[in-house]
């Protein structure tokens, strides 16, 4: 019980503390200035492939995110904005204006084989496998002028994989709720294994807004890699997104396992638009396919080159974004039936 205490409280704490450090670097200018003090976006994203009409592979995942306030001042944001530079090898010594959030997530995803009945390994399919983590992000926008800006972004997530991550009570409680069988073969999972993920991903937006008459048209390519044992890959991909009076931000809320979104919500402006995703990620390692990386465990021939496609519309109300796709995932290892298909839906709240 200690250890399944402990694998839940520690992530919180986590990102607990790392809330409070961002809380107490932020300046308290609008207070002295008699305005409002912005708390930052929150964010609440939901994955599953029930939306689907499936429950199979990644069947689950569910993050609660925060982003701080507009260009937060302080000796640790100018150190790390300084070493994004370094990382993107942006050499550029142009006066550009610059705008610095950072974030907290706490999130669990889960994985599970096809079929639900079997109590025994199932060999041939993916390994039962969940994730529970905290994550601490750092997010840079870079103005370029005549309507081009990119976003970097780099995010640290530390967690466990196995039985400590709770995937098997946490998907057991959701099936009680709903009146659905449970999978009876979580014996079989991954083992406890703490999990280090270090993600970097850049967008870019590299023209403006096009008028199509009273809709517009964008896209923004973007591209990042991932290290750590628990995933380590690279990824390029890209959205397009037509709608009604586009925000001027970085496209769709991205999947779960992708850097978190940072959009710019509007006080007054209601917008809504239809996008379409797509990335191509080349995968070296991939412990929910892999096996546990220090002991023997269940594992799969994964294949290294994955793919996903969405569809989606967003809808935003001044400080209020609620945006859902569905999303198709191509063969993930050797001998895997058929593509993995799932929902998901983001709701952002700027306050």
């Amino acid at each position: 019980m200690v250890k399944v205490l402990s694998a839940v409280v520690l992530p919180v704490l986590m990102t607990l503390g790392a809330l409070s450090v961002a809380w107490s670097a932020e300046p308290a200018a609008d207070e002295d200035e008699g305005g409002p003090t912005e708390l930052g976006t929150f964010v609440f994203q939901f994955e599953n492939d029930t939306f689907t009409g499936t429950d199979q592979h990644y069947t689950n995942g569910i993050r609660l995110s925060w982003t701080s306030p507009d260009e937060p001042r302080n000796a640790v944001v100018g150190a790390a904005r300084k070493a994004l530079r370094t990382v993107a090898r942006d050499e550029d010594k142009q006066d550009r204006r610059n705008l610095t959030r950072y974030g907290a997530a706490f999130g669990q995803d889960m994985y599970t084989p096809e079929d639900k009945d079997r109590t025994d390994l199932i060999v041939e399919d993916r390994p039962y496998a969940g994730w529970l983590y905290g994550a601490f992000s750092m997010h840079t926008i870079t103005e370029r002028g005549k309507g081009r800006k990119d976003l970097e972004s780099v995010e640290l997530q530390l967690g466990v994989v196995g039985p400590w991550a709770l995937a098997e009570e946490s998907q057991d409680l959701i099936h009680e709720i709903r009146l659905l069988d449970k999978f009876k073969g979580w014996r079989n999972q991954l083992e406890n294994e703490p999990g280090l993920l270090l993600l970097y991903e850049r967008k870019w937006r590299l023209f403006e807004r096009i008028d199509l008459g009273w809709v517009q048209f964008d896209a923004i390519p973007h591209a990042g890699v991932s290290l750590g044992n628990v995933l380590t890959h690279a990824n390029v991909g890209g959205a397009a997104r037509l709608g009604w009076d586009l925000p001027d931000d970085f496209g769709p809320p991205s999947l779960i396992q992708g850097v978190m979104p940072m959009d710019t919500l509007r006080e007054k402006a209601i917008s809504f638009y239809l996008f379409g995703s797509m990335e191509g990620r080349l995968v070296a390692h991939n412990i929910f396919l892999d096996g546990n990386t220090f002991r023997d465990s269940h594992s799969v021939d994964k294949n290294h080159w994955v793919g996903d496609v969405a569809l989606g519309a967003s809808v935003h109300i001044g400080r209020l974004q609620i945006s859902y796709s569905n999303a198709v995932r191509s063969r993930e290892f050797e001998g895997q039936p058929h593509d993995s298909r799932f929902g998901s839906i983001t709701i952002a709240c700027q306050i």
